[in-house]
């Protein structure tokens, strides 16, 4: 062990997630106890900022925007998952209230932001755009490659332009019991895979026409 430090907080004081920032050299790391979540610093372990009362029950899960270096996700006992900038943490930047049930897990695509997984003791697993707060303004992966524009022209004519908007883009419902976990593939963007309580691992993909919205 190469450094460590101590919560010291009244009532409940045991870790209920945890998550390093894959930002500035790996730094940072969050952590949440009971409804609150704090970020320290690994060099000094001190803390650096404190979110009190992020969730009106206990913090489940943490993640980080892969792109925003200021980004982070929480989601917790309340059924909500929020949305956080570590330097005004005020109030949050967007809440999404779309589970029935405690939401186990929350996880940003490692490669378009926009997209965002969660998991909840309501057997579901949720897919949702938040692309007003993500990274990636619509349409900026478009290829300039001139060899592939007639590929691309004919992809277009299959699937017409529409701009992403926030909201719920599939709900997936395979399982039957609660979902604690849901992971992206880390070598294919559009993968992910979700596990439930009755020991049930699920693999889906995001749906062709989202891929194209955001490609296209």
């Amino acid at each position: 062990m190469s450094s460590n430090a101590t919560l010291e907080v009244k009532g409940h004081s045991k870790f209920t997630a945890g998550r390093w920032n894959p930002h500035s050299n790996c730094t940072q790391i969050a952590t949440a106890n009971d409804t609150s979540i704090r970020g320290w610093d690994t060099r000094s372990m001190t803390q650096v900022y404190h979110i009190e009362g992020a969730h009106l029950q206990c913090v489940r899960s943490l993640d980080f925007n892969p792109n925003k270096q200021y980004y982070v996700v929480s989601c917790g006992d309340d059924c909500k998952t929020k949305f956080w900038d570590t330097r005004n943490t005020t109030e949050p930047l967007m809440v999404l209230c779309d589970h029935s049930h405690w939401v186990w897990s929350v996880r940003y695509n490692h490669f378009h932001d926009q997209l965002v997984l969660t998991s909840s003791s309501d057997s579901r697993v949720i897919l949702t755009n938040v692309m007003s707060i993500s990274s990636e303004p619509f349409g900026h992966l478009v290829e300039e490659d001139e060899s592939d524009g007639e590929r691309e022209d004919n992809v277009k004519e299959r699937h017409p332009r529409e701009v992403p908007k926030d909201g719920i883009i599939a709900t997936y419902e395979e399982h039957e019991d609660s979902v604690y976990a849901v992971e992206w593939s880390t070598a294919d963007p559009w993968l992910f895979a979700s596990l439930s309580y009755d020991g049930r691992v699920v693999i889906n993909r995001v749906p062709r026409a989202e891929k194209y919205k955001i490609l296209l």
